[in-house]
């Protein structure tokens, strides 16, 4: 694949995960009863300040992930993010493939999309043949 399709098809799967993200920070900033009620249900507080405050983090950490100069930042805080989320789900007992395992699937379209679009990236972790 040249360097320009696979640029482009990192801000594919960057792009995608970019969407999902922001759509789930702005569900937190309002906040949803829906919000409310699931975190609730995730054994955390129904308190909307601590879901707005959830919903700032993860919009900052996208932020910077989607801005290609701290993109590397952006993708470290964000596995953080996914991981306590993966945390929660296997503490609560949730499904393995759709509930828990989501964070992970989640989390390689946004390391996925940042190797595929960053050359730096590639050339710290070169796959070998």
């Amino acid at each position: 694949m040249t360097d320009k399709r696979m640029y482009w098809a990192g801000w594919v799967l960057s792009g995608i995960a970019i969407l999902f993200l922001v759509m789930d920070g702005g569900m937190k900033l309002v906040p949803l009863q829906v919000v409310l009620d699931t975190m609730t249900e995730l054994g955390w507080s129904g308190d909307p300040a601590l879901a707005r405050g959830l919903g700032v983090i993860m919009l900052i950490a996208t932020a910077l992930y989607a801005w290609p100069k701290t993109s590397l930042l952006g993708a470290i805080l964000l596995t953080g993010y996914l991981g306590g989320a993966m945390a929660t789900h296997l503490r609560i007992g949730s499904p393995l493939f759709s509930h828990i395992l989501f964070g992970f699937y989640l989390g390689l379209l946004v390391w996925g999309g940042l190797f595929l679009r960053d050359p730096a990236l590639r050339a710290m972790m070169p796959f070998r043949r």
